[in-house]
């Protein structure tokens, strides 16, 4: 697949699963063997874990949404910067519902192997997210 093919499955990807919320159409982009790599210490999540992390998103942020701010590509990986926001209406990571809106940057890395995603690293900023809920 071009750097380009690459950079439009990624972006149907977070339009479909993460602007949409057909959290179960992420199965339609995910390779078999995905892995999601989180914070140092912790292990990857498969594609069980990644629906089940999305829908935790879904649930606390009902009406979350990510806007792609640069995107860049080259050979296999697409890097891409965005800014993701929403309303928190569930518990998130031990902090109950606010009402408050969220506006967070983040910055993520994935490998795409035939026109699937294999691996991604990264994600929003959560202690700025932590700290916009406190």
């Amino acid at each position: 697949m071009s750097t380009e093919q690459n950079k439009q499955t990624v972006r149907r990807y977070l339009d479909e699963v993460w602007n949409l919320g057909r959290i179960d159409a992420s199965a339609a982009y995910l390779a078999p063997g995905y892995l999601r790599h989180g914070a140092p210490g912790t292990e990857p999540l498969d594609i069980e874990g990644q629906r089940v992390r999305l829908q935790g998103f879904r649930t606390a942020f009902p009406d979350v949404s990510l806007v792609i701010e640069d995107m860049v590509a080259e050979g296999d990986m697409v890097a891409f910067r965005f800014t993701m926001s929403g309303t928190h209406h569930g518990p998130f990571q031990g902090i109950g519902p606010t009402g408050r809106r969220i506006s967070v940057p983040g910055l993520d890395l994935v490998r795409l192997k035939d026109g699937l995603l294999t691996e991604h690293w990264g994600g929003a900023d959560l202690n700025v997210l932590r700290g916009q809920l406190a």
